[in-house]
């Protein structure tokens, strides 16, 4: 049996904490996803029609729903800066829950700007996906 790829199992991360009503239960934890969300703007629609599926339990586990508990992860650009991975998640999220992210060996910091900037964010996103966003979550890096 081959293991299972990463970037799957990053969405099945995120499913497991948001329909276990966990993600609700623990507002204050700021987790940050990697990989541009890996394979779950793609897979939304199945985390759309669960959430249906599920109804009253989804409402008990997610009271505020689906889309709000995506809404307030973060999730860093490592591998994830292609323009395919950036619109779809940009589709989900706003620049303010995006952070900059280089997968460090595998890729360096140069390719990773590359594609951010390639994407066309307005510089006010760019500045703040490559730092500012971080800052505020972390202010303690601050210098």
């Amino acid at each position: 049996m081959l293991p299972q790829p990463q970037n799957r199992s990053t969405a099945g991360g995120r499913r497991v904490l948001v329909f276990s009503g966990a993600a609700a239960r623990y507002p204050d934890i700021r987790w940050i996803f990697s990989h541009s969300g890996g394979t779950m703007p793609f897979l939304l629609s199945r985390f759309t029609r669960h959430e249906t599926d599920l109804k009253e339990k989804a409402a008990e586990r997610m009271p505020k729903g689906l889309m709000y508990e995506l809404r307030k992860f973060y999730y860093d650009t490592a591998q994830g800066n292609h323009a395919g991975a950036l619109a779809a998640l940009m589709k989900i999220v706003t620049p303010s829950q995006v952070l900059f992210g280089t997968d460090f060996p595998f890729r360096d910091g140069a390719e990773e700007i590359g594609g951010l900037t390639a994407f066309r964010f307005k510089p006010k996103d760019l500045r703040a996906i490559e730092r500012e966003n971080a800052l505020k979550l972390m202010p303690t890096l601050k210098t």
